[in-house]
């Protein structure tokens, strides 16, 4: 019932995974992040136990293809799940289990997998993944909403629509990124919009926000502020209004 792409972004370092699926709220249980080492999407007949534990294994240092093996080894259901994830050598392994709803599957590439289930057929995560690897010069989190496009245009889900999500993490367990449509009846095109809503204002100050590495984080509201008026200033010269529902300050 659900298409993912989960991905390591060889540049920044950033990890991230992107799902839209004919379920509410898909990004509630599908996305696990550890910030800097692993992202890992659970889907099908969805395990968030299998999500949360094998983000955590790998977020300690564990490779992917073994973690994997024993989460299929204990359990009882894994012919009806499907896992696939990325550690931190970049390394790819996934399971679609022999009792997922077709059309289902996954592929990968280096530092990149997508896998779905219950999709119009194979084109659904063939151009997910070929339209990610086709745009590798876009900034990541740009990169990985054209491809989950690119698998919608292609059929996605062959239910329909209902829900996407994005998340991205950067060197902390916390999102840098993540956004949510949990029920709209087009969830991709609302991701866009989120996205844009998030570079006026939130972006700008969750990039000064505490990390491991510098646990005060930026302290002085002025950088933020002349960022934030600057993006104003940007999107006026080009025309461009705010696409935010906030009431006026």
């Amino acid at each position: 019932m659900t298409y993912s792409i989960v991905a390591r972004d060889a540049e920044t370092g950033q990890y991230g995974v992107a799902v839209a699926s004919r379920f509410f709220a898909t990004g509630a249980l599908v996305p696990h992040v550890r910030g800097g080492r692993c992202a890992v999407a659970t889907q099908a007949f969805v395990s968030p136990i299998w999500g949360i534990e094998a983000a955590d294994r790998l977020g300690a240092g564990k490779n992917a293809p073994m973690v994997l093996a024993d989460l299929v080894a204990r359990d009882g259901g894994q012919a009806i799940r499907q896992i696939h994830m990325i550690d931190a050598h970049g390394v790819v392994a996934a399971h679609t289990g022999t009792d997922c709803v077709d059309w289902c599957g996954h592929v990968a590439a280096d530092g990149v997998s997508v896998a779905g289930n219950m999709l119009a057929g194979a084109a659904v995560i063939e151009q997910t993944l070929a339209a990610y690897l086709a745009h590798l010069h876009l900034p990541f989190a740009e990169r990985l909403m054209t491809a989950m496009e690119a698998g919608e245009a292609a059929g996605g889900d062959k239910r329909g629509r209902q829900s996407a999500a994005l998340r991205i993490h950067r060197t902390e367990d916390y999102p840098w990124l993540d956004l949510r449509a949990d029920d709209h009846p087009d969830p991709l095109a609302e991701l866009r919009r989120l996205h844009d809503v998030a570079q006026e204002r939130y972006l700008w100050v969750a990039d000064a926000m505490p990390t491991k590495d510098n646990f005060s984080g930026t302290t002085d509201r002025g950088p933020i502020d002349a960022a934030i008026a600057a993006e104003e200033a940007r999107r006026k010269a080009e025309g461009r209004t705010s696409r935010s529902f906030a009431t006026p300050l």
